[in-house]
């Protein structure tokens, strides 16, 4: 029997080194899903949504450093890929989607199901997006999509019209003209800059006497690089949230995540440097970096055209951040006034006890802050964390504290509800022997994790460690938006679009055949952690949270108050609450915590 289109498409993907594929079927990519019968080396990982499957094709680039490859149906299928897809695109992550379409001969028929796919993915896949019409073509279009998406760290996509799929496919096109004769393979090429623009980078980095850098997720797998630079500059490192598990959180100058999700050190480290080294950092947030013409900067970053974005720069330096940090580091002059590094340092360890202190401060009935304070000493060792869009990632930013050997990550640049369970799910495949955590609202747990609670249960059995906890912050309102109304808009929550119906979520886990735990204690917090990471299974922890323990940014500038003043002003339902909870958090930053 001949090698049909989908079995030889598959068999290349596997060539390239792919392992699975996160999809979901339809009638569209059939030719295709029947192939799988005849390549067992890869595997087909059945989802609830594509969505869904675009978000682990995502997770999976960012966790095992591969291309992630998704599969869905033609027409709604298709369309559903689009915010996964999306949420690759704008971090960078190589992903590949195949898609399926009508038969080539109802094309332009107005036929069922028939979308205009190449001018739908146009955006999304710009650096390349194909539709075949001859088995001839397959060979280079799956070749160039995986290389594309790598070289460029970017989303690509190849459309396979369902006739097509089932042709007889041609593994060699014949040596003539009109042909593409292409083969598979990528290597990661050393990019560093030139040295006189090394030079002239250290002489702006010697001369300043406050350096502050920020990384981001550039700077993963540069920690020696980026810490004997840090050393060697007296400076503090900043992590945009991407970055979080670049630094441990347990060195003392580092300052923590910035932004409104930020730290008081990342603030004021900000806002008081001379010279700003941004290192593999996209950060889109002027307010809270230096205001412009107060200091000098260097920047590094793979992508030429993220340079001096942010932060008109005085020397852009393209290159990998852990290679051009090695070629760097020779040029620069160790600072023998430490003073800065000493105010620093300073700064992070009363950080530290301020979220502590609100961390254990009351709230009715748990105070968010506290389940993460609590969860992060009882992370195990080499786990790896995801994260949801929300007031739950406020708290991981600050309350976690991510040591050597984690990994961690969530929707940076698209920031999109719904990527933490998906995240975690495919961070088990990637890597099933290591605990994994994710950290959800009820808002995105409603949307599409109780669903993917079903994936969990469908597969849970076959990883080595089973241990995925998952912490869902039940406090039946959608916080973020909230707190956003309330201090940019200076409206009061509309409880018409905010209230989120209540669900049992650790209940309905257990119905799943996992664990789940309902907390609404503080007593029970600490007790719950650690028996959450012997349980032979999944875990849901459904924590009972206080929607009014507000997310204090690290600077609260007058117009925020003047608009969370009007919202109360307003009749915000939740006055009493906010007024008292802000009130006992801000007291906490004010008074000294020094032991």
């Amino acid at each position: 029997m001949a090698q049909t289109v989908g079995e030889f498409l598959l068999r290349r993907l596997v060539a390239w080194g792919v392992r699975r594929v996160y999809a979901y079927p339809g009638d569209g990519i059939n030719g295709i899903v029947g192939a799988f019968h005849r390549v067992p080396d890869l595997r087909f990982i059945q989802v609830r949504h594509e969505e869904m499957a675009a978000f682990m094709a995502c997770a999976h680039a960012k966790f095992a450093g591969e291309v992630g490859v998704c599969l869905a149906t033609s027409g709604p299928g298709a369309i559903h890929l689009l915010n996964g897809l999306y949420d690759a695109k704008l971090d960078h992550q190589p992903v590949v989607a195949i898609v399926g379409q009508q038969d080539r001969a109802a094309l332009g028929g107005h036929y069922q199901q028939e979308v205009d796919l190449v001018t739908l993915f146009k955006d999304v896949a710009h650096e390349y997006v194909q539709m075949a019409s001859s088995p001839a073509q397959i060979r280079h279009l799956i070749d160039r999509a995986m290389r594309i998406a790598r070289a460029e760290r970017t989303v690509t996509c190849v459309i396979v019209p369902k006739d097509v799929q089932e042709l007889d496919a041609v593994e060699q096109p014949p040596h003539a003209h009109g042909t593409v004769h292409s083969g598979i393979g990528y290597a990661s090429p050393r990019v560093v800059p030139k040295e006189e623009d090394l030079r002239r980078a250290a002489d702006v980095l010697n001369a300043g006497k406050r350096v502050a850098m920020l990384i981001g997720q550039g700077a993963l797998g540069a920690a020696p690089e980026v810490t004997r630079a840090a050393e060697i500059l007296g400076c503090g490192v900043a992590k945009a949230l991407l970055g979080k598990a670049a630094l441990p959180d347990d060195l003392p100058w580092v300052t923590g995540a910035i932004g409104l999700l930020g730290t008081k050190p990342s603030w004021e480290m900000m806002a008081n440097c001379d010279t700003l080294f941004m290192v593999g950092s996209n950060f889109p947030y002027p307010e809270f970096l230096p205001e412009e013409g107060k200091a000098r900067g260097v920047q590094i970053d793979i992508d030429g055209r993220m340079l001096g974005l942010r932060y008109p720069m005085e020397v852009n330096l393209i290159g990998d951040c852990a290679e051009t940090l090695r070629a760097l580091i020779p040029y620069l002059k160790l600072k023998t006034d430490r003073s800065w590094r000493r105010k620093l340092e300073e700064s992070v360890a009363d950080w530290w006890k301020v979220l502590e202190a609100r961390a254990m401060n009351d709230a009715n009935p748990l105070n968010p802050q506290r389940v993460y304070w609590e969860l992060s000493p009882r992370l195990p060792d080499g786990c790896i964390l995801t994260a949801d869009s929300g007031s739950s990632a406020n708290w991981y930013a600050r309350d976690i504290k991510v040591r050597a050997g984690m990994m961690a990550s969530l929707s940076g640049t698209l920031a999109t509800m719904g990527p933490a369970m998906p995240y975690a799910v495919a961070a088990k495949f990637a890597f099933p022997d290591r605990p994994v955590v994710a950290m959800v609202g009820d808002g995105a747990m409603q949307m599409n994790g109780i669903n993917t609670l079903i994936t969990v249960a469908k597969y849970w059995r076959e990883w080595k460690d089973p241990r995925l906890v998952v912490l869902v912050l039940n406090n039946r309102d959608l916080n973020q938006v909230t707190w956003e109304l309330r201090a940019m808009s200076g409206d009061p929550k509309l409880e018409a679009s905010q209230t989120l119906p209540d669900f049992p979520y650790a209940a309905y886990a257990e119905a799943l055949g996992l664990r789940g735990v309902r907390i609404d204690r503080p007593d029970q917090v600490a007790r719950t952690w650690d028996e959450a990471f012997r349980v032979d299974r999944p875990v849901v922890v459904e924590a009972i949270t206080d929607p009014e323990v507000p997310p204090l940014p690290p600077h609260i500038t007058l117009k925020q108050a003047a608009m969370l003043t009007s919202a109360l002003l307003r009749g915000d339902p939740g006055g009493r609450g906010i007024v008292r909870q802000a009130y006992r958090d801000m007291i906490e930053s004010w008074i000294p915590h020094r032991g």
